[in-house]
């Protein structure tokens, strides 16, 4: 019988999958992206979501991540999530089960992607296969309906899914739909955990009562999130609205020259030490002078002091 021990909370960076210049895994610089991350503060890890191109993966790359991940993570002891969804049910099937013989804290699924569930009951059949596949590991349902375009309330999934699936413990909610995130929050007498999934209204979601996240700014300047997250716990509200709006502009900054992950993996790599390399096909990396565009942008938010903890010469070397 399955013990409930997900106790998790904080932030949690959906790490980048690095690639080295012929697009092959580049798993050597793992452990040292693990040390940079706990070093500034991050001991929550997620692998293959959509910031790590999980469903751009094969099933043995995937298999290959989590593996090198847990390995890197035995050192920093951070906690250890990883998606499993985004595939053919086999597959997501036999992701889980790898999952939990290598012995990864917890797995987060995303709902099947082309014949859609469409209502609570549906998707928690789904997660029930998953459960099954993984009976010891805390499982987590990723809500995207951006990308995955399954629109089911998550109030009513939190509501019905009580006793069905043994393991579930909560979800990943990326949306800005604050008012569900939180009603799912206290939905069934607030047993399971809810971790926001959009970096831009942080602030915000922490304001109505969350208290996780899971954002890929954690990756590159987690320092604001952090700040965000103490200001608030010391009801420090108007500075904690202050740093969302460095970081959110931030956001902007970065996204305005192409997708989401080829911009913040460019980011990634002109900010910190660590270089995970181009996204992968079908995501479209930037142009030669988009590249050079957000260097400077990013040099003016460094020497503006809007991000800190970086300089000049960093990005122009890059």
């Amino acid at each position: 019988m399955f013990k409930m021990n997900f106790t998790y909370r904080g932030l949690m960076a959906p790490v980048f999958t690095p690639f080295a210049d012929n697009m092959i895994l580049n798993l050597e610089i793992i452990p040292k992206y693990a040390n940079f991350l706990n070093s500034l503060g991050i001991d929550g890890i997620l692998v293959n979501g959509t910031t790590g191109e999980g469903p751009s993966l094969s099933k043995d790359e995937r298999k290959q991540l989590a593996t090198k991940w847990k390995e890197a993570v035995k050192t920093t002891q951070q906690h250890l999530m990883v998606q499993v969804g985004g595939a053919p049910l086999p597959d997501v099937l036999e992701l889980a089960k790898h999952a939990e013989e290598i012995g990864v804290n917890s797995i987060l699924c995303l709902p099947e992607l082309y014949f859609k569930p469409t209502t609570p009951a549906e998707l928690i059949d789904y997660l029930k296969e998953v459960g099954k596949a993984a009976p010891n590991t805390p499982l987590l349902y990723y809500h995207i309906p951006s990308f995955s375009c399954v629109h089911i309330n998550m109030v009513d999934l939190v509501n019905e899914i009580k006793g069905k699936v043994p393991n579930f413990c909560g979800l990943k909610f990326t949306s800005t739909q604050l008012d569900e995130a939180v009603l799912a929050l206290h939905a069934n007498e607030g047993k399971y955990a809810v971790f926001l999934g959009a970096d831009s209204v942080l602030a915000g979601a922490l304001a109505l009562g969350m208290d996780s996240a899971i954002g890929t700014t954690f990756n590159i300047f987690p320092n604001l999130s952090i700040d965000i997250l103490n200001a608030m716990n010391q009801s420090q509200t108007e500075h904690a609205r202050e740093i969302q709006e460095k970081l959110t502009y931030t956001i902007e900054v970065i996204k305005k020259y192409g997708s989401w992950v080829a911009t913040m993996k460019h980011a990634m790599n002109l900010l910190t030490p660590i270089n995970v390399g181009k996204a992968r096909k079908p995501l479209t990396n930037l142009t030669e002078g988009d590249q050079k565009k957000m260097a400077d942008a990013l040099e003016f938010l460094v020497s503006s002091g809007v991000i800190t903890n970086y300089n000049r010469k960093q990005i122009k070397s890059r």
